[in-house]
């Protein structure tokens, strides 16, 4: 009895074992397959451009990183034609203004949003929501034009006020969070609140958003994100184009469109330099993207 159950013991754990390394060699290889194009891109701004030309993808690190950043950055080189199409410091502002303000806007007011969805009970609950499933479903390129014609005529194109108010009304982050909620908070704190005489704002502020910080934290980074890598409406809105008020995504495109100089390791440069932000923010964040995930995964 004894050794049969120190068998079964023994399978079982086993079995743990090598489902345990097939899960671990498969995220290895999804993390390299994930990676690669980062590596080749980190790479090839370290190489020549006769070099890239010549020899294709190489995994070797090459000799030119500081004379490609010399290229970039020379106004006597190429006719000082990246340093006109590419001002670093004026694009990284530029898009952290968009991509910060938007972030806060989103996740505010997307959380309200979906707060009230919730907690309240009314008539209109079920139509609010197939509403906002509905608005998901239309592309920011169907109404593009209807959009810029209104910036236009109100004296908004130019500016970045219209890159940054549609942030109000973000119909996917509020489905989102509307999931996270309905299967993570706990509704019976909001009642306990309501007894003790707290307001309704400030239950949402010191009581729900404390609770729900992972969810708005990953919403938070993929608004972000989803605004830095924004070129399409910013290209549109933006139509005298001037240096000082493109942003980083623009500039980078500015520089991979020149027709006058092409010089492939100064480009990949270029496009490695404006994914620093996006990086620095998953590193630094990435904690919460993990209890984010969990929170959408557990029933509180």
């Amino acid at each position: 009895m004894a050794d049969s159950y120190n068998q079964s013991t023994t399978e079982y754990r086993r079995s743990i074992l090598i489902q345990s390394i097939i899960r671990l060699v498969v995220c290895i290889i999804i993390t390299i397959i994930a990676l690669f194009p980062i590596y080749i891109l980190v790479i090839n701004s370290t190489r020549a451009s006769s070099d890239i030309i010549m020899q294709g993808v190489s995994l070797i690190p090459g000799g030119s990183l500081i004379d490609n950043f010399k290229t970039l950055f020379d106004p006597t080189a190429a006719n000082g034609t990246y340093v006109r199409s590419f001002q670093m410091w004026t694009g990284y502002a530029n898009s952290l203004i968009i991509a910060v303000s938007s972030a806060v806007l989103t996740v505010f007011f997307s959380g309200v949003t979906a707060y009230g969805l919730t907690v309240y009970d009314f008539k209109l609950k079920g139509f609010a929501t197939t509403f906002i499933l509905a608005v998901m479903m239309i592309p920011t390129q169907v109404v593009s034009t209807g959009l810029l014609e209104f910036m236009v005529q109100i004296h908004l194109n130019d500016n970045y006020i219209p890159l940054i108010l549609p942030a109000v009304a973000a119909p996917q982050v509020v489905f989102f969070m509307l999931q996270y909620m309905k299967s993570s908070f706990p509704l019976d704190i909001v009642e306990a609140a309501r007894i003790d005489g707290c307001g309704e704002f400030r239950t949402f502020l010191q009581i729900s958003l404390p609770i729900l910080k992972p969810a708005f934290a990953v919403q938070a980074i993929f608004a972000f994100v989803t605004s830095w890598n924004n070129y399409y409406t910013p290209s549109m809105l933006l139509i005298s184009s001037k240096p000082e008020q493109r942003t980083m995504p623009m500039m980078v495109t500015y520089v991979l469109n020149n027709d006058k100089v092409t010089n492939f390791g100064v480009n990949y440069l270029v496009v490695a330099i404006s994914i620093v932000p996006v990086v620095i923010v998953y590193l630094c964040l990435s904690k919460f993207i993990v209890k984010g995930v969990a929170l959408g995964a557990v029933k509180g």
